[in-house]
């Protein structure tokens, strides 16, 4: 019998009635009708200090740090909704990475994104829906080691998009999101066989 791949559920967003949480929540329902383990984390419940290496040379690792690269190293997946903040990603998931990034006692480096693939999307107010963004987070995964699909979704006017469950009023973009979270763990899938 196959073991259900895992993956990792996220948005770079703390704000409670976030765009992005509600569209990865999505992706993921996407993950789990394709056999996938998904886990869903909401960042705010794992608050890090900003990145400063001096803190680290005293300190180690923060706990909450060590806590999501944990997280990460026990899925092989990574279903990554990306709020538009400036023209690029949030300052609260550019922390998170590069917090994880660090290198552990007798971990290789980059250990808990190597050999990951990962899945990314976006929810904006604006007309592109947070398309700016994901070109740099793309290109920050990558460099990581990350696989990223090259299927990608844009939700525009995200003020408008949910319905009060969470669920897009528009059911082809539903699908097409569902469609993410389901290509990501069919692709994992394939990749364990």
């Amino acid at each position: 019998m196959a073991i259900a791949p895992k993956i990792l559920a996220f948005a770079g967003s703390t704000r409670t009635e976030s765009y992005n949480k509600k569209l990865v929540k999505i992706a993921a329902l996407g993950a789990r009708s394709a056999g996938a383990e998904v886990t869903y984390l909401d960042l705010r419940d794992i608050p890090m200090p900003l990145f400063d290496q001096d803190l680290e040379d005293r300190e180690g690792l923060p706990l909450n740090a060590r806590k999501l690269k944990d997280i990460m190293l026990a899925h092989q997946g990574l279903l990554i909704a990306s709020p538009e903040y400036n023209s690029s990603i949030s300052g609260v998931l550019k922390n998170a990475i590069d917090w994880v990034s660090r290198p552990a006692n007798g971990e290789p480096p980059l250990a808990c994104f190597a050999d990951k693939v990962a899945a990314i999307m976006s929810a904006s107010p604006g007309a592109l829906g947070g398309l700016r963004n994901l070109v740099h987070l793309r290109a920050i995964l990558g460099n990581l080691k990350i696989i990223v699909l090259p299927d990608q979704i844009t939700i525009a006017k995200a003020y408008e998009a949910f319905n009060s469950d969470g669920t897009l009023q528009d059911a082809q973009q539903q699908a097409a999101v569902e469609q993410i979270g389901f290509q990501l763990s069919t692709l994992l899938a394939k990749l364990k066989s």
